[in-house]
């Protein structure tokens, strides 16, 4: 076996390896103590989200947002802790998480 060939096989490995884990975390993500949160969120429509911002950009909070709270379901994160990563998103991801109504509740008024 060539070495370009030895290097395609490990970087095919190592991508793998990396799937895996990113696979595994979106599980333990999706199955943790937010995982309704993260459901209710990741169904928001884009008209639910235009309502709060019509600047098509800030879809990129949007995203942060639901990576903020799987991150949090995955590591059973404090909800305190969880409203204040929520809150230092900035005002649109507090607009965008009063949308559910678990999330609502943990954030200031």
């Amino acid at each position: 076996m060539s070495r370009a060939e030895q290097r395609r096989r490990k970087a095919l490995a190592k991508f793998r390896s990396r799937v895996r884990r990113a696979l595994a975390q979106n599980d333990k993500a999706f199955r943790g103590r937010y995982k309704e949160e993260i459901q209710a969120l990741s169904g928001l429509s884009r008209e639910d989200l235009e309502a709060i911002s019509p600047d098509a950009t800030d879809m990129v909070v949007y995203n942060k947002l639901i990576e903020v709270v799987k991150e949090a379901s995955r590591t059973n994160l404090k909800q305190a802790d969880l409203r204040d990563r929520i809150v230092a998103l900035g005002t649109l991801a507090v607009e965008m998480a009063r949308k559910v109504p678990s999330l609502a509740a943990l954030l200031p008024i």
